[in-house]
């Protein structure tokens, strides 16, 4: 039986988490020409939720936003592709041609099990819901652990606790560059002014989307910077803390709960 040919989808990406897919610059290239994320949604047959994840992901994972935009609901509200990205999708693209160019000759000299594991550790992907870029501004040094202070944004950071090896391993220094990974149960959420906790990381935001489940909600946060933080709570939690778009709110994230990825 002959072997499938080889398909390429090509995925720019730092650390562990792709940072653009085909998918993800077609939704760019459509809102930028729609100015709609609703629109933009609909043309290529993703929930407005899908596509609004899509977008929150991309600015987290960029020093500056991709997409300026205003959550609106299935309703609609403007959106605005930056010159940031604009030249994302063109640097894609001319890489995009590159590859397509080269894969008749990649394919010819690829055999055997090698080549199957070799693109299959390529293709692993993270589970933790958020994935946030950063420069590294800090590292205090301890006799077993270190504690690394993460720069996403003006005014916003995220605290790591790793041990020495790993920082070590990671060749993580002030000034590289670094993904924080967060499982969004991690993430907790609290309302009012002087809360007293023993989380390291307490960023304060605003409500940016609700999305109810039977038993869970989900709830994104923006903290500034164009970043997004989402938080999985049990939807009792959300009722209780009576969360809405637009409410200011606490992110509650231990620093052991972080975890640092570098290329």
């Amino acid at each position: 039986m002959n072997e499938p040919r080889i398909h390429v989808s090509v995925g720019m990406k730092r650390g562990l988490s792709p940072r653009v897919s085909l998918e993800r610059v077609e939704l760019i290239q459509a809102i930028d020409e729609l100015g709609s994320i609703t629109a933009a949604a609909r043309r290529l047959g993703l929930s407005y939720k899908g596509a609004w994840d899509i977008v929150q992901a991309l600015n987290n994972l960029f020093e500056a936003p991709l997409i300026e935009a205003a959550p609106g609901g299935k309703a609609g509200g403007a959106a605005a592709v930056t010159q940031k990205g604009r030249d994302v999708v063109a640097a894609f693209h001319r890489v995009q041609t590159e590859i397509d160019a080269a894969l008749a000759k990649l394919e010819a000299g690829l055999a055997g099990e090698t080549a199957r594991d070799l693109f299959w550790s390529l293709g692993m992907r993270t589970s933790a819901r958020n994935a946030l870029r950063g420069e590294i501004s800090h590292i205090s040094e301890g006799a077993v652990s270190s504690e690394v202070i993460l720069r996403i944004g003006e005014g916003v950071e995220i605290v790591a606790v790793l041990t020495r090896r790993s920082v070590e391993d990671l060749g993580l220094r002030v000034g590289a560059p670094a993904i924080a990974l967060i499982k969004s149960s991690f993430v907790l959420l609290a309302k009012g002014e002087n809360l007293r906790t023993s989380a390291r990381n307490q960023i304060a935001g605003r409500v940016a989307g609700r999305d109810d489940g039977a038993v869970n909600s989900e709830v994104s946060v923006d903290v500034g910077a164009g970043k997004t933080l989402v938080a999985t709570i049990t939807l009792e939690s959300a009722k209780a803390l009576e969360i809405a778009v637009g409410d200011p709110i606490t992110a509650l994230i231990k620093a052991p709960h972080v975890i640092l990825a570098v290329e």
